[in-house]
């Protein structure tokens, strides 16, 4: 692995008795500006890995002995050197085996540039493929305000079939991915959804869950998928774009539509063969009502959370249980009352504890967050709470004070996701500005100690961008600019950082290697463009790592440390949406772009531009109606020919 050239440091070889080369590190991080998340250590500024953990921690002249011949040597050029990030709560499986396919709309700021986008891909898609745009966007991004309509989808892709999906909320399909998908005037709603149709019975184009999201992802389900080896190519590809924003860890939340062990075989292969550049804990989730005890209990008999290693391991059941437990995330539609469930749930939940196993269960609101823990209160009884299984609150958008204290008693922890980031607006049209300010309620649950991390539930609605989550976790407002929580129900930048680090290393019990930049740990960090703790709040989304390295090995590198990262194969099929456009669009957009000089001046044009094209459409509609549209008489003098 090549080193960057530093002046000063000369390599040398430390040998034993039997002269064999010991003691020097694989890598060496210098002149940083380094977070290490230790209270014991907050500040360092050189750092030394070797056999993918950290051996040291100081400054240059702690890391200078430990240069050999072969040591990577990384100069930060005095940049902030944070621990790898860990994202609590990633469909990282899931996206893996469909990225190569998406349109990705993360980080795009006008609806305009995104029916480019997709025009264009269009024009490059083959006869039987589809062009999906699935999620990491919301229509508050855009200069526009809105969704695309059915309309502006036929005419950017009069022939090839094109979903577009929005949050949990609706679906906008062209005609040509109407007929694909089989969609006519006799096509029954599905439960929980609703087929939207013009006046002649025929689908007009838009799908929306009502309140649920089956509708919207059975007919995603439709569209052609990747063949296995090009599932791996997506996969790695996708984690590749992970590291670029400093990820070094997940934990699947598994999801619907996510079947073990068939769809978990591309992260096992890759495992195997030593090719994964993030770590990744995940949970299984039984797909099928009314058999999901009998699944749970035939995993419990093959497998152990914790088995696996420090790459690919189990960290339990969920985030469903039982399929008639879950509520749903639709915040345009009102709050589902659920049926009775707890008989079948507390079998389930008695399964796991009785067995080790942990769990995590997806949880909106604090009507169902009740009637869960009052099963739990049932079990505790008998001795099975708290009984040190790791188990969870993911979401806990409305939980109340008084839930907190009883998670708390009953040893649970959260896991909170950025979604009103993207649905906050219409959260606080539903449920009014004072229930949004406090959607979720962090301050009380980190005040109460529990176990708060942090992530994105990405990549059906949220973006996979964890610094849009920071962002969002920092300042409390939305991608669309809208402050909903109040300061009292922020967190400071370190405490942010924390829930993104320590905290989700402790939800898989890896809290003594996971998270932490000091001896021991493992050998996770990213090397950011900009500094998390002294940028401006409005900048944080645009941060980027400029080198991520994951138990010692540079899986990502851009900007002066360009080629120092590990060579991935071509994009396949060559008409990728990710060919043309890569992953998230921050590259040219936003103030801080990482090697981008001038990036806020070249943003300043671009929204000029922007606005040029909306006066052009703007005339374009006042001369379809008979309004004035000519020049008009000049009374400047300058003018006047």
């Amino acid at each position: 692995m090549p080193a960057m050239p530093v002046g000063g440091l000369v390599p040398r070889a430390v040998e034993d008795a039997t002269g064999h080369t010991v003691g020097n590190a694989d890598v060496v991080v210098r002149n940083a500006r380094i977070h290490t998340g230790d209270a014991r250590r907050p500040q360092a500024g050189a750092l030394a890995i070797r056999n993918g953990a950290i051996t040291t921690v100081g400054d240059d002249a702690d890391v200078a002995p430990l240069v050999g011949p072969s040591t990577t040597v990384v100069d930060a050029l005095g940049r902030r050197v944070v621990p790898g990030l860990n994202d609590s709560h990633l469909h990282v499986i899931r996206g893996g085996l469909n990225y190569v396919l998406e349109l990705r709309w993360d980080g795009v700021t006008s609806l305009r540039q995104g029916l480019a986008m997709l025009r264009e891909q269009a024009a490059r898609t083959p006869k039987g493929q589809w062009v999906r745009v699935v999620g990491g966007w919301s229509a508050e991004q855009f200069a526009e305000r809105r969704l695309p309509t059915p309309a502006e989808l036929n005419e950017a892709a009069p022939d090839t079939p094109v979903f577009v999906l929005h949050l949990y909320q609706s679906a906008i399909l062209n005609r040509a991915a109407l007929r694909a998908a089989g969609y006519g005037a006799g096509t029954p709603n599905p439960p929980g959804g609703t087929i939207v149709r013009g006046r002649t019975g025929e689908p007009n184009g838009m799908l929306l869950a009502a309140p649920g999201a089956l509708v919207l992802y059975s007919t995603l389900a439709k569209a052609p998928a990747l063949a296995p080896e090009e599932r791996k190519t997506s996969t790695r590809h996708f984690l590749r774009e992970l590291n670029r924003f400093g990820l070094t860890s997940a934990i699947d939340a598994a999801g619907g539509f996510q079947n073990f062990p068939e769809n978990y075989a591309t992260v096992t292969e890759l495992a195997r063969e030593g090719l994964l550049p993030l770590r990744i804990a995940y949970h299984l989730f039984p797909q099928t009502a009314g058999q999901e005890l009998d699944d749970l209990g035939r995993w419990i008999e093959a497998v152990r959370p914790g088995d696996g290693d420090a790459w690919l391991r189990l960290n339990g059941a969920g985030e469903n249980l039982t399929w008639a437990a879950a509520d749903f995330e639709n915040f345009a539609e009102p709050r589902p009352e659920l049926g009775p469930y707890e008989g079948e749930f507390e079998k389930a939940v008695r399964m796991l504890m009785e067995h080790g196993w942990g769990f995590r269960l997806h949880a909106t609101y604090d009507e169902t967050i009740r009637r869960d823990l009052a099963v739990f209160e049932k079990l505790a009884a008998e001795g099975l709470f708290p009984a040190g299984n790791r188990w969870l609150f993911d979401h806990a958008e409305t939980v109340s004070r008084e839930s907190l204290d009883r998670i708390a008693v009953l040893g649970g922890a959260l896991s909170v996701q950025n979604r009103l980031s993207f649905q906050g607006e219409v959260f606080a049209r539903r449920y009014g500005t004072g229930a949004a300010a406090d959607a979720p309620p962090l301050r009380a649950m980190l005040d109460r100690g529990l176990t708060v991390a942090a992530g994105t539930d990405a990549t059906r609605v949220s973006s996979y961008n964890p610094w849009v989550a920071l962002h969002w976790l920092v300042s409390g407002r939305t991608v669309g600019g809208l402050a909903l929580r109040p300061p009292q129900n922020r967190v400071d930048r370190a405490t942010a950082l924390a829930m993104y680090t320590t905290a989700g290393a402790a939800l898989t019990g890896e809290q003594d290697v996971k998270g932490v930049l000091g001896p021991g740990f493992y050998g996770d960090l990213a090397v950011l463009s900009d500094d998390f703790f002294a940028v401006p709040e409005a900048e944080i989304p645009f941060i980027e790592s400029l080198l991520t390295v994951v138990g010692g090995r540079i899986v990502h590198a851009a900007a002066e440390y360009e080629g120092m990262d590990e060579e991935l194969p071509p994009v396949t099929p060559d008409w990728s949406p990710v060919a043309r456009f890569g992953g998230y669009q921050a590259s040219t957009t936003g103030p801080g772009v990482p090697g981008v000089p001038g990036a806020s001046g070249a943003r300043q044009a671009e929204l000029l531009g922007e606005v040029v094209a909306e006066s052009e459409l703007h005339r374009r509609w006042r001369t379809a109606r008979g309004h004035a549209t000519g020049p008009q008489p000049s009374f400047d003098p300058c003018f006047v020919l």
